[in-house]
């Protein structure tokens, strides 16, 4: 496999290494040998980790939180706007114009296998070990969820012979696996999650992966899994006795960095990195107004109440060339940063929570799905009263907060998948008002099940690597 096979070892040339350091061997091309021989190469190869989700194009700070909301029902393309991710917006997608989310996966997996495969032979405290270990596997496990959910059918909905990405566990150059059972994959990503649980820190911070994010993760593997008891055991021991998920005051400022509660994992995004990619992606600031590339879909606005805090926080409504539209704000900026810059947010204990509504509602336990749900709408609505809900209203109601909640975050298209629940636009324009420009009627529904809620392979692969096998429908 190409991306696989080919990607030079780049460990220990990232941002934390120094002049000196590089001196020292040609990182590009270091053999593990001479890359792990002291617990600061350790750090070095930890810190390579989490650049990579930091720097590659497709992943948590860059793409990854316009591309699968585009092809999803909650953006409408602005005709005003630069037209970028077209290819997304009418699910025209092939093997040459997906290459990024591959690639940039798999790399980032390299060298985490690096710290798994050479962790046991550098000195230091059995903690130390455990911990770097333990965040490799979680990282390992996060990424090939990732690529069996772009590639692969959904876990509930595959049968024994679907396949989804290779599971790669190796850094042998040499590598040209062929594709992994969607079951068999799922098996080893719990089983390097409920490792990396064992052995990973509790003192890491919200920067990198620390045991609480490992299970908040583990909660959303078991709800695609339909692993209601162990969605909600998992969730359990993420959140604690005491859910902080950002409250009514709070919850704003999560958005700006200016406080990381609820916050599990993200990708700090510093003076030094300093990338706008996670607002340019939906827009620019310019004289004539806020200018988006995509606004939000007229019908999932009107979901937005007026009391619900994340209208204000989520969305921005005003004129660019006199046409006026609903602006996606999440991604503004920090304060003192440039418009756009923030930290990537991978794991939230509000979606952990919502994990747990559901699943306890799934398990037939919807005395506690109810009180999860009121918990979380009490942090969410200004003036809120309990609701009592039961039945199918219950459900729809943990999912419409779901929807609202991780919006613009990439995981509407996905939630979409896991349930076979179809995708419908609304067919509204991209004006505030849902007029103006729509997409074409063939452009409006995938039906549950449609090939292109599986995004095909990149072409470059299937050329090199004669194991792997083009996606179904491509």
């Amino acid at each position: 496999m190409k991306k696989i096979s080919l990607i030079l070892f780049t460990v220990v040339f990232l941002a934390a290494c120094n002049k000196k350091e590089l001196d020292l061997y040609p990182y590009n091309q270091v053999e593990t040998t001479q890359a792990f021989n002291t617990p600061n190469d350790v750090d070095l190869a930890i810190g390579g980790v989490y650049n990579g989700l930091r720097t590659a194009g497709s992943y948590y700070q860059g793409e990854w939180n316009i591309a699968f909301e585009v092809v999803s029902d909650n953006l409408i393309l602005n005709t005003q706007g630069r037209l970028s991710q077209q290819t997304y917006f009418y699910w025209l997608y092939t093997g040459n114009s997906t290459t990024g989310f591959f690639g940039n996966a798999y790399a980032i997996i390299r060298r985490a296998n690096a710290i798994v495969e050479n962790i046991d032979k550098v000195p230091g405290t059995a903690t130390f070990k455990n911990n770097a270990k333990g965040q490799a596997l979680a990282v390992r496990a996060l990424l090939h969820f990732d690529l069996s959910r772009v590639y692969g059918k959904s876990f509930t909905n595959a049968t024994v012979s679907d396949s989804t990405a290779p599971y790669v566990t190796s850094t042998d150059y040499k590598l040209v696996p062929g594709k992994t059972a969607v079951k068999d994959m799922y098996t080893s990503i719990v089983s390097d999650l409920t490792n990396a649980e064992t052995l990973i820190g509790t003192t890491n911070g919200v920067g990198k992966i620390n045991k609480s994010a490992v299970q908040g993760i583990l909660s959303k593997v078991y709800l695609y899994m339909g692993e209601w008891e162990k969605s909600v055991a998992a969730a359990t021991a993420a959140l604690g006795s005491t859910p902080a998920i950002g409250s009514l005051t709070t919850f704003p400022s999560i958005w700006t960095d200016a406080t990381e509660e609820g916050v599990l994992f993200k990708i700090k995004n510093t003076i030094n990195d300093n990338s706008n990619t996670l607002g340019v992606n939906y827009f620019q600031v310019v004289s004539g107004g806020v200018k988006s590339e995509y606004n939000v879909d007229y019908n999932f606005f009107q979901l937005f109440k007026s009391n619900d805090i994340r209208k204000a926080a989520y969305t921005y409504t005003s004129p660019y060339n006199t046409v006026t539209y609903n602006h996606v704000f999440k991604y503004y900026a920090k304060p003192g940063f440039p418009t756009g810059v923030l930290d990537a947010k991978v794991v939230r204990s509000a979606e952990v929570l919502l994990n747990r509504a559901e699943a306890n509602y799934r398990n037939g336990n919807s005395t506690a799905a109810l009180a999860d749900l009121n918990l979380f709408k009490s942090n969410r609505y200004t003036g809120h009263t309990n609701v009592t809900l039961s039945g199918t209203a219950l459900l729809d109601e943990i999912l419409l907060e779901r929807r609202l909640e991780l919006a613009f975050e990439g995981d509407r298209f996905f939630d979409l998948k896991r349930r076979n629940a179809g995708l419908t636009r609304s067919g509204k324009g991209d004006r505030a008002d849902g007029t103006g420009t729509a997409p074409p009627s063939v452009y409006l529904s995938l039906a549950p099940g449609d090939y292109r809620f599986n995004f095909p392979f990149p072409q470059s692969e299937l050329n090199f690597n004669k194991n792997l096998t083009q996606v179904a429908g491509y």
